[in-house]
């Protein structure tokens, strides 16, 4: 009978685990598909505006439907769980905007690229708050991350590199407000139900975009005010087209699926193996972009994702281990 009972617990915890894996190759395989979807955007000439505001709109529209059928007897949100998840999902909506802005001036596949050197930054900030060093697998999966993007991005292993500079600087802040956005949603008001704190950051990041949205577009077209630089107006009338056309496929894919299948599948898995797991998203973000844009990656380019796929490994391995 014990035995029957250990293969029956067994036969359990594997199954989760199955599932664990399966929730987190899904969300983060969703992530690396948004800068192809953007590209396809701005080729029907849909502005960076329009974009993140329709996704975030049809973001938090859904998420609050998930969250009133799902989440009928969960933990209620105190008034200061709202403030923190509100101000949380600020860099939410910056890196959107920052990220679509960033793949109007490079290769969709090379801005996912720029993206992940949030992971190094995180290194940095842990080191800050811990007063601690990094440990010797961290300092070379840094080295790993810096030499592989210098591939990936064409810097080196190319005699004629042509990436935009305003495509690049935009690329690494991405990769600060994606920095601050991990830290925000794994620490603030982890006790509510992931759908209802994601709903709640969408809200805050709803408010971000809808300012960009006036800044950059409702403001110079129908009030003449142009209150920002000339590079990120897009003086023309708001198309709604995009609610019911890209806007609605960005928000499942980059707001919708994305965080509920991470916050489903962490807690299974563990951290270890789910940051190894959630670097799917590179590869991922790179074959689509070959496959729907034409975007060549040349060989060079690959050895560079390997160097940065495995510094994630090095990075998470003890972790994967004792998991």
């Amino acid at each position: 009978m014990a035995t029957h009972a250990y293969q029956a617990e067994s036969h359990s915890l594997n199954q989760n685990l199955t599932s664990g894996i399966l929730f987190i190759l899904i969300g983060s395989s969703s992530y690396g598909m948004l800068s192809t979807f953007v590209k396809l955007a701005y080729k029907q000439n849909f502005t960076t505006a329009e974009v993140t505001f329709s996704q975030f709109i049809w973001g938090a529209l859904i998420l609050t439907i998930l969250d009133f059928f799902l989440s009928k007897n969960a933990q209620k949100a105190t008034s200061s769980d709202i403030k923190k998840l509100m101000i949380a999902g600020i860099p939410i909506a910056l890196t959107s905007v920052l990220y679509y802005l960033s793949v109007q001036y490079i290769d969709a596949s090379i801005g996912v690229v720029l993206l992940m050197q949030s992971v190094w930054m995180g290194i940095i900030v842990e080191a800050f708050q811990t007063k601690r060093l990094p440990s010797l697998e961290k300092i070379a999966a840094v080295a790993f991350i810096i030499f592989g993007t210098l591939l990936a991005t064409k810097v080196l292993g190319s005699s004629n590199l042509s990436i935009d500079i305003r495509g690049l600087v935009l690329g690494i802040l991405t990769a600060m407000s994606f920095s601050w956005t991990l830290y925000s949603t794994n620490s603030v008001a982890s006790h509510l139900a992931p759908v209802k704190r994601s709903k709640i950051m969408l809200y805050g990041g709803v408010i971000v975009v809808l300012l960009f949205t006036l800044l950059t577009q409702i403001g110079p077209h129908y009030l003449n005010l142009n209150l920002v630089g000339e590079e990120f107006i897009r003086n023309k009338a708001f198309d709604p087209k995009i609610f019911l056309t890209y806007g609605l496929i960005v928000a499942i894919f980059g707001t919708v699926i994305p965080p509920v299948m991470l916050n489903k599948g962490f807690p299974i898995v563990g951290v270890g193996l789910g940051s190894i797991l959630s670097s799917v998203e590179l590869p991922v973000a790179m074959c689509i972009a070959f496959t729907f844009l034409g975007e060549v990656v040349n060989p060079v380019q690959w050895v560079g994702v390997f160097l940065i796929l495995a510094a994630i490994v090095l990075m998470n391995y003890k972790t994967f281990l004792k998991t």
